[in-house]
């Protein structure tokens, strides 16, 4: 019986209960049902391109990037999904997922991966050598990360480095190398991730402790909001010594209060022990990389 406080992570609802039930089954598994994993993918990425200057001559790349982020999240939920089947048969929220629930086979399953690699295929084959190197090289880190919940009591910290990567394939797609300011930009970017699952993971906290699961939220405990706020401190520094490089202006920094303030929010109102609002913080990052996107679109252009 799943418990009335938990948001179910598979839900037919809208268009997607008209679908056949097979269909369904697989939309569910790559979560095309909710893209906000797409959002949060494919913003580190915009913002590179944004922040490098060159948002309007290569505006193409947007669309290249969006089609990658949202065939790669699908790759990674489906990897995730086979390799934690039976911990998410043992946690309310994930029970009903498609590979834990039994409706889709594991072979099924990677034959699917199979399919969506190809597509993030397509777009690598858009991208200089250099970009699409560094692209191929966030494979093990991809593959890495549905067991890190096993090792380490931080797997938030792994999940930032592998939804970051768009934007250190972004930077050199645009500009042909590396930065220090891409550096920055991306440790921003890593301590906004680790902030905002760190919320997303309150949802499951007394099933983690059953199922052995590990998490940042548990291991903040009490201290989760604390927690978070630094971790969004530290993002907001990165990021606005990112923009100092670019442009050493006072009001290249101020082009961050929209998206500080909104962060802010986040922590202020987060109910810890509301999933529901949980899971509503957490959604609200999709806002939250737009705002960064437009910061970033400013401040490139006008450097």
């Amino acid at each position: 019986m799943e418990r009335p406080d938990i948001v179910a992570d598979s839900q037919s609802r809208g268009l997607l209960e008209r679908l056949p039930p097979r269909m369904r089954d697989y939309v569910q598994l790559a979560r095309i049902d909710r893209p906000i994993g797409v959002w949060l993918l494919f913003w580190p990425g915009a913002w590179a391109i944004a922040l490098s200057g060159h948002a309007l001559d290569r505006w193409d790349l947007f669309l290249w990037f969006g089609l990658g982020a949202w065939a790669m999240r699908g790759a990674g939920c489906v990897l995730n999904d086979i390799v934690d089947r039976d911990l998410d048969a043992k946690v309310a929220r994930t029970a009903s997922r498609p590979v834990a629930s039994g409706r889709i086979g594991v072979g099924e399953a990677w034959r699917f991966l199979g399919l969506l690699c190809l597509i993030g295929l397509v777009v690598l084959l858009q991208l200089n050598m250099f970009a699409a190197i560094v692209a191929v090289a966030s494979l093990g880190a991809v593959a890495a990360y549905p067991f890190m919940k096993r090792i380490t009591w931080w797997p938030q910290a792994w999940l930032g480095m592998v939804f970051s990567w768009a934007l250190i394939v972004a930077w050199p797609a645009v500009t042909g190398g590396f930065s220090p300011v891409m550096w920055v930009l991306y440790a921003g970017s890593i301590f906004w991730v680790i902030g905002y699952d760190t919320i997303y993971a309150l949802q499951d906290i007394e099933d983690d402790v059953l199922a052995g699961v590990k998490s940042s939220a548990r291991a903040l405990g009490r201290h989760a909001r604390s927690g978070v706020a630094l971790l969004y401190v530290i993002a907001i520094g990165c990021w606005a010594s990112a923009f100092w490089q670019v442009r050493p202006d006072p009001l290249a920094l101020a082009a961050l209060l929209p998206i500080g303030a909104h962060l802010g929010w986040q922590v202020a109102a987060l109910n810890r022990a509301d999933p529901a609002d949980a899971l509503a913080k957490f959604r609200s990052n999709r806002f939250a990389g737009l705002l960064m996107f437009l910061a970033c679109f400013v401040v490139g252009q006008t450097a």
